[in-house]
């Protein structure tokens, strides 16, 4: 079993990240997480979206 984890500032380049990575994936998917935060710094929002594909290779 193996994980890639990935983490993104805009959702739709997570969504590229990924795509690119399961459309290049030779194995079996477990499972996907999915997860967003926020931060304020001032007057600035800043946002993470993260995704971890656990997978077996």
């Amino acid at each position: 079993m193996k994980v890639k984890i990935f983490d993104e500032s805009h959702e739709k380049d997570l969504e590229n990240q990924v795509n690119a990575f399961l459309s290049s994936l030779e194995g079996d998917i477990i499972d996907i997480k999915f997860s967003t935060a926020i931060s304020v710094f001032g007057e600035e929002q800043i946002y993470c979206f993260t995704a971890m594909i656990i997978y077996t290779s």
